[in-house]
């Protein structure tokens, strides 16, 4: 055998790039294959059936009542097992609920503690269905290395949330955390809240948590939480901040992400209105609309959340913003967006659909002003409004923004009064923007608006298309290509003449 077959860290990486088909064969070519090749078959299951499968057949006998286990696991049959098993780094799949009940009739005859069975488990995503083998299972799995925890569970009677509650004392290590409800109500939300909140504020390195809304108080065990950089909540199936709260808790001071499902806008403002300061570098806001949740006009309901955003979040602080999922359209005006003025650091400003938002070119510049590190600007691409900004705007905001690197917004393209079509911006350009959408913006011309965009942004391939965009955008990206051959064209040649 050559000398660097020797080499433990050229048999890992000769393993990771082989077919997983390959790598039951891969084991078996020699002894220094084995162990690398067996990490790499067994470290990523995409279900617990393979471990199984590993099992003697006359293990276990199917009855009318289920599986029965005809014999106790001999000292072979485990070290067998814990070959393979100790090896599984993450799980992203279960099986059947035979394969779990099979698992869990095991587990009862292991000599060792739960922890035997997977000793070196990092991840574990679990859909719950209720069922007593499922609740076995997340025990086994529970184990001090898990890392990182994605559990569905089907309602609030599920035996599941009996694991969950010791889940700070089975997984100290605990880091990343979703907890998701099928059926989420104001009723079973209150009935699992005790078993999620009590242990989650016991793990002190958790720093990113996803779970339904599981009550004001849980939001005081939270803020505990120092570790805590993401946070997202879904309110969508509770009502406990239908009305505002009559005090204020101190706040989040340290987050990277906070991120709200809400179905109404009086909810996410009832939210930011219940705490002092919000520290957070990135806010995302999605709401769910149905019309007879609208207490008021929905331009009234958005300025006055963007007037609580701006009074209870760090103005210095807030980096990204995204408003995004409204599934009713809204006509707004352009004053309701003035609050967000304040945030002077912004990279990122997403606020897509259900958003009709009147703008002339003198209103987004006087909006990007405020914003000169803004890199994403992303407003809605549908508007049914007249008022919109024109190619005189766009070549406002380049200015006032030239770190751009994505941008969404509707345009006129058909005023084109004052523009050199042989030198668009003027000598204006931004040779950084990767993603351009332009929604329904109108146009008349393809070729005039592929000439001006190629000018501004000369580095841009393509606009991006929309389902329901015209055939006009695939004649203005056949030109912007045509455009950057020629312009490849003349620098081959440029090149040549230099030789």
């Amino acid at each position: 055998m050559h000398p660097a077959l020797r080499n433990l860290e050229v048999l890992c990486t000769i393993s990771s790039y082989t077919k997983r088909s390959s790598l039951p064969a891969l084991a078996s070519t020699c002894r220094e294959f084995e162990h690398p090749a067996l990490d790499v078959l067994w470290r990523n299951l995409q279900s617990v059936t393979p471990l199984v499968s590993c099992l003697p057949s006359g293990l276990f006998q199917t009855s009318g009542k289920g599986l029965a286990l005809q014999k106790p696991a001999d000292g072979k049959v485990w070290d067998a097992f814990f070959k393979y098993s100790s090896r599984v780094h993450s799980i992203t799949a279960i099986a059947s609920l035979s394969i779990l009940g099979t698992l869990s009739l095991l587990m009862l005859s292991c000599p060792s503690t739960p922890a035997f069975f997977f000793p070196n488990l990092r991840k574990l995503s679990l859909h719950d269905d209720g069922g007593r083998s499922t609740a076995e299972f997340l025990r086994m799995a529970c184990v001090p290395s898990l890392v990182e925890l994605d559990l569905q569970i089907h309602s609030a009677s599920s035996p599941a949330l009996l694991v969950l509650s010791s889940l700070g004392t089975l997984c100290p290590h605990l880091q990343c955390m979703t907890v998701t409800l099928t059926r989420a109500t104001d009723d079973s939300l209150r009935k699992i809240s005790p078993f999620i909140t009590q242990p989650v504020s016991q793990l002190h390195h958790l720093h990113t948590l996803s779970v339904c809304d599981l009550g004001n108080k849980s939001i005081e065990y939270l803020m505990q939480l120092r570790a805590l950089q993401s946070l997202s909540l879904d309110f969508n199936g509770s009502s406990s901040w239908d009305i505002r709260p009559d005090t204020q808790l101190p706040g989040f001071h340290d987050l990277k992400f906070l991120g709200l499902s809400a179905r109404t806008v009086e909810r996410a403002s009832n939210f930011f209105s219940s705490f002092q300061i919000v520290r957070s570098k990135e806010i995302k806001v999605e709401f769910i609309y149905r019309v007879a949740e609208f207490s008021a006009s929905g331009s009234e309901m958005l300025s006055q959340f963007f007037a609580i955003l701006q009074e209870r979040c760090d103005n210095d602080k807030l980096e990204s913003f995204s408003l995004v999922g409204l599934s009713k359209r809204i006509p707004t005006e352009f004053g309701i967006f003035i609050s967000l003025r304040a945030f002077r650091n912004l990279t990122r400003l997403v606020i897509e659909n259900g958003c009709d938002i009147p703008m002339s070119d003198e209103e987004l510049c006087q909006l990007a002003k405020a914003w000169p590190k803004l890199q994403v600007l992303k407003f809605s691409r549908y508007a049914n409004t007249i008022a919109v900004p024109t190619f005189h705007g766009l070549m406002g905001l380049l200015r006032l923004c030239p770190a751009l690197t994505s941008l969404a917004l509707v345009i006129d393209t058909t005023e084109l009064d004052g523009i050199d079509l042989k030198r668009p911006g003027g000598g204006l350009c931004n040779k950084h923007l990767k993603f351009l959408a332009l929604g329904n913006s109108p146009m008349e011309s393809p070729l005039n608006v592929a000439v001006i965009i190629g000018g501004l942004f000369p580095r841009l391939e393509q606009v991006q298309p929309e389902p329901w965009s015209s055939d006009r955008w695939t004649l203005v990206n056949s030109f912007l290509d045509g455009f950057r051959l020629v312009r490849e064209q003349r620098v081959e040649a440029c090149v040549c003449s230099d030789i």
